[in-house]
């Protein structure tokens, strides 16, 4: 090193070449610095030096403040990036600089497709024969089994016994619940959301179909789920617990059935509580099991009175199941008597299969069989002996008897169990014995395939009770026929979230043609029509699966009857829609299929706010996609501005709000006590005609106000009469049911304040007196009016009920410019609130029906909890061959806030309440009555708890304090009231 420098550090070594050169200064040097070459410098090739540039050198002055010495942000990062600069550092400390990416992992997910006993190529093929499907949702009360017997399937048909084998610690005794995904189902023990699951199953015969079924909630709160999910399926599969029998989630889901035509088949499930519960012998077990059956035929024969016998349930028919899912087992008469065939050849399986159940007895003697019984003792029911005894002869052995001798015994029956296995828990080996003795579940393959229709054979049906179009066009022929080459049709009633929470998947039925991914597809919404085509949007179909709750399989399309979960289409969608191709062949009309109809209402009410003001709108966008996740969950801004979720109990709205924090809008918000929804009514005719006069004073309505008949609002809102039936079909319903005039029938204009509101519009003027032509010119601006009052009525701005507004005069102007909708419509309103007030107002408050099951020393408490909150009980009595007791009541939806609660303490948790809406109710009191006295922070007495109610709802939503019907009464008209003294006191 010395050589190359002189004395005085003067550099005399040799020159360095060119490459060393240029490896000292860098190569990208360039890049940064352009001082002599403004203009942009071109890429590197590697040739640089070889290259000669004939212009030379650029002598251009550039100025300092162009020059660049650095690189700047978009240059190191890219143009796609947003770069935040700041002078000074705003971030908090507790805040990283960029945050991490937080993965929500709400759901219980497959990481693969897990292995199964079937190919899976071979499901998809038999997707392409609608005959040999089966659409199916398993339905009931909660606890159940319902759960429990899809997880009887999958076990049946995915390999996943060494994975759960391989489980340790408190989660080695929990139960499967493969199809409870949400994080709140495995937290609470309990189904929240359907779950769809396709498998393949054999039958006793070992064809194999393809079974579509749905795993829907049990609990009271969640029957919004089973109606969404009863409309995709052809067949309900109902799950009893044989102890409890029929509870009031399985009776309401039997009337909804029965009522919308879908084939029941029904699952008697828990026998082994019958042995190892409640200890019953074989003939007592007989008798509590035909209770149980004839228990849902009764409810069937009451629903429709004289048409039940064709609906009944009954073993002997085939559509009865025995199961027992915790042992992982399940047979009908006919798959048990072909039992008997595989070990004694020769017995006519129909034939035998026939006489096991009723009173047909067996005479051993004999060996034939008989309607009565020869001599007591001697001959037993065929059932007790050829069906229950050997069953708790399998139990009893298999409990109690030793390792060799119950190898023995097993041995003769043909089940073969390792010798760890005789070690085992009395549970565990009673399992092993029965899943071997009794074999798969064919015998509910045979049932489903038997009493439930096939997609192609339902077809018709479903489109006569749901679809809106005509049944006559190629479109609806290509869906009666389940035709795979028709035109796209989906009819979609349900919304799954996806993993990270921010979209939805679409499920729905294939009703014609092939859902394919990348298809141009037009999504119409529930308030579509030809001649409304606003709740219409173009959107293209990015995913196609086939569900199976904890994993999807992505498939190139699914053919028509079958059910199909897209994404990419949820966008417009809120609760169901109807989705078609781009444009029908010769252009036809699309039409929609008719919004699910629900079996209980959204009376439970809840006001939302943000902690945080400023992030209201992702507060507003997480209610959207609740709006979207829950099927009844209903939301509305009042005019204080409160933010207001409407659902069906308190489990339901926990979830709801749960969801609402933590999945789709992830933030702290408050939420307010408890509230209901009330409707108002009229008990009374109006005192005298009330007449309202026009903004222009040129028009004047007259109207009276007077409660309608019982029953009348109820068979509006169930549809059973529609304002848009011919005038003739309505009114003769009318005259029929409710003996109505004839003149007057057909004279009803509206319902409201919609097509199914429970109130009613009637044109009660006579030609004579009024020109009708000039009348039907205002007749759509009255009808605005009269809804526009319907829907928030005068005392407290909640909807009014079971009230008929006559029309008695009116006098109109002959220029129609001074008789527009401006004029017309806010004097309608006006009048229907001055008439209503003067026909006895009073308010209505939602009840729920009580059903409490427990042991006999928690009726008492029942009585007493229910006494404190304005409730009271109906009925209370054993259930037949158990030590439970059941108790029926009524209880006001706005005292039944922390009722379950308050029961489970009492009673330590020893009783199951379950909370149905069942009626409207007029609460005590009259709410106009001023003399009543309301202390505050004391409890309303009966007559002041109409009153209270009004006071505090006018508050709570920033009404002024107190209703007068002179703020809805003509001035000189209101004076003469007062004056002739219908008022009272002013």
């Amino acid at each position: 090193m010395d050589d190359l420098y002189d004395e005085f550090g003067n550099f005399i070594g040799e020159e360095a070449d060119a490459s060393e050169e240029e490896s000292v200064r860098g190569v990208d040097a360039g890049n940064y610095a352009y001082d002599d070459y403004p203009e942009e410098a071109p890429e590197a090739t590697g040739q640089e030096l070889m290259e000669v540039d004939d212009d030379g050198p650029s002598n251009a002055i550039v100025l300092h403040e162009d020059k660049q010495y650095y690189p700047t942000a978009a240059q190191v990062y890219g143009e796609d990036v947003e770069i935040l600069v700041q002078e000074e550092d705003a971030q908090p400390l507790s805040e990283p600089i960029i945050a991490p990416v937080e993965v929500k992992k709400f759901n219980v997910e497959e990481a693969d497709l897990p292995p199964v006993f079937f190919d899976r190529s071979f499901m998809t093929d038999l997707m392409n024969y609608p005959e040999q499907t089966r659409n199916i949702a398993l339905a009931g009360h909660l606890h159940h089994g319902k759960t429990a017997f899809m997880d009887m399937l999958v076990l049946e048909t995915h390999d996943i016994t060494e994975r759960l084998e391989r489980r340790t610690g408190k989660r080695r005794d929990q139960q499967l619940r493969y199809t409870d995904v949400h994080v709140l189902e495995r937290d609470r023990g309990l189904s929240i959301k359907t779950a769809p699951m396709s498998l393949v199953l054999q039958g006793t015969k070992g064809k194999s179909h393809l079974l579509n079924i749905l795993d829907t909630p049990g609990h009271v709160d969640f029957v919004d789920e089973v109606a969404a999910s009863l409309r995709l399926v052809d067949g309900v599969c109902l799950v009893v617990d044989v102890v409890e029998g029929v509870q009031v989630n399985t009776e309401q889901i039997i009337k909804h059935a029965v009522l919308e035509d879908i084939p029941i088949t029904l699952i008697v499930n828990k026998m082994d509580r019958l042995i190892l519960e409640l200890k019953l012998p074989p003939n007592d077990a007989y008798f509590k099991l035909k209770h149980v059956i004839e228990e849902v035929n009764t409810i069937i024969e009451n629903t429709i009175p004289g048409k039940g016998e064709t609906r009944r349930v009954s073993p002997e028919k085939g559509n009865v199941l025995f199961a027992c899912t915790e042992m992982g087992w399940c047979f009908t008469l006919q798959s048990f008597a072909k039992m008997y065939n595989d070990s004694f050849n020769g017995v006519n399986t129909e034939e035998f299969a026939r006489r096991l159940w009723g009173d047909i007895y067996f005479n051993p003697t004999k060996r034939n069989f008989t309607r009565k019984a020869m001599e007591p003792g001697a001959s037993k029911r065929s059932f007790v002996n050829f069906v229950l005894e050997p069953i708790y002869k399998v139990f009893s052995h298999t409990i109690s008897a030793s390792p060799k001798d119950l190898e023995r015994t097993l041995g003769k029956l043909g089940i073969r169990l390792k010798p760890s296995q005789y070690k085992a828990d009395a549970k565990v080996l009673l399992k092993a014995v029965c899943e071997q003795f009794f074999g798969p579940s064919t015998g509910f393959v045979d049932m489903v395939v038997q009493h439930i229709p096939s997609p192609l054979e339902a077809a018709e049906k479903k489109l006569q009770q749901y679809y809106t179009g005509p049944l006559d066009t190629k479109v609806a022929e290509a869906m009666k026929a389940c035709d795979q080459n028709g035109p796209l049709v989906v009819h979609i009633t349900k919304l799954f979230s996806t993993a990270d929470a921010k979209s939805f998947y679409s499920m729905g039925r294939v009703m014609s043609g092939i859902a394919r991914p990348g298809t141009e597809v037009r999504v119409l919404g529930e308030g579509y029509s030809i001649d409304d085509e606003e709740d219409m949007v173009m959107a293209r179909i990015e995913d196609v699966f086939i569900a199976e709750t904890r994993y999807n399989i992505p498939v190139d399309g699914v053919p028509a009857g079958n059910w199909v979960l897209l994404g990419g289409v949820d966008n417009s969608i809120v609760k169901s829609a109807t989705i078609v191709d781009k444009q029908f062949e010769d252009e036809e009309d699309a039409y929609i299929f008719k919004p699910v109809v629900h079996f209980t209402e959204s009376v439970l009410k809840v006001a939302v706010e943000p902690v945080n003001p400023s992030e209201l709108p992702k507060m507003l966008d997480g209610i959207r996609k609740i709006n979207k996740s829950y099927p009844l969950i209903s939301t509305k801004v009042e005019e204080s501005g409160e933010h207001v979720i409407l659902g069906t109990g308190e489990l339901y709205m926990d979830c709801v709000l749960h969801d609402l924090r933590r999945l789709y809008a992830d933030m702290e918000i408050k939420v307010s006590d408890p509230v209901t929804r009330f409707c108002e009514t009229v008990v009374e005719m109006s005192a005298t005609k009330c007449y309202a006069i026009s903004p222009n004073k040129k028009n004047t309505l007259t109207m009276v106000a007077e409660p309608l008949d019982d029953g009348i609002a109820r068979d509006i809102e169930t549809g059973a009469v529609k304002i848009t039936d011919p005038v003739r079909k309505t009114a003769k319903f009318f005259e029929e049911k409710y003996g109505w005039d004839l003149l007057a029938a057909r004279s009803i204009w509206a319902f409201g304040p919609d097509e199914t509101g429970p109130n009613i519009l009637q044109d009660d003027t006579l030609p004579s007196e009024v020109d009708k032509k000039l009348l039907n010119t205002v007749k759509g601006s009255i009808k605005q009016g009269f809804s526009w009052a319907a829907r928030e009525g005068p005392l407290c701005e909640e909807p009014i009920r079971n009230t008929k507004f006559r029309i008695m005069d009116v006098a109109l102007d002959s220029e129609a410019i001074f008789r527009g909708g401006g004029q017309i419509i806010p004097t309608a309103r006006r009048v229907c609130y001055s008439s209503f007030l003067m026909a006895s107002p009073r308010l209505m408050e939602p009840v729920y029906s009580v059903s409490m099951t427990g042991p006999q020393d928690s009726v008492t408490s029942v009585y007493n909890i229910l006494a404190r909150r304005r409730g009271h009980v109906l009925t209370d009595g054993p259930i037949a061959g158990t030590p439970l007791y059941r108790v029926n009541g009524l209880i006001p939806v706005i005292d039944s806030f922390g009722f379950e609660t308050d029961l489970r303490i009492s009673t330590p948790g020893a009783a199951m309440v379950s909370l149905v809406f069942d009626s409207w109710r007029i609460v005590p009191g009259d709410p106009l009555d001023k003399t009543i006295p309301i202390k505050p922070l004391q409890m309303a007495t009966a007559q002041a708890t109409a009153r209270d109610f009004v006071l505090k709802t006018r508050r709570r939503k920033g009404l002024s304090e107190d209703v007068s019907v002179a703020k809805f009464l003509e001035p000189e008209f209101y004076q003469s009231l007062l004056e002739s003294g219908t008022l009272g006191e002013p």
